[in-house]
């Protein structure tokens, strides 16, 4: 799977920890990330709230799945 995590923080930081040592994981894409996401995959440089920016990532990275870490993107929608 190619996977898309949402946030910056130490939640982000443990999910891709975890979640890079799966073997279904192809590829994970961190958004906007941290210095320890940066150990776990491909931070990306765009906010979390930025849902145009999600989308086209999710398109042209062909992401299977979105895991959202802050409550902030909920929120909003």
């Amino acid at each position: 799977m190619r996977i898309l995590i949402l946030g910056s923080g130490g939640r982000e930081h443990a999910l891709a920890l975890k979640i890079s040592k799966s073997p279904l994981c192809q590829q994970l894409f961190i958004s906007p990330g941290n210095p320890g996401t940066a150990e776990c995959g491909i931070n990306l440089n765009f906010s979390v709230t930025d849902f145009n920016e999600i989308k086209n990532c999710c398109i042209e990275e062909k992401i299977d799945m979105v895991i959202v870490g802050p409550e902030e993107p909920l929120v909003k929608g």
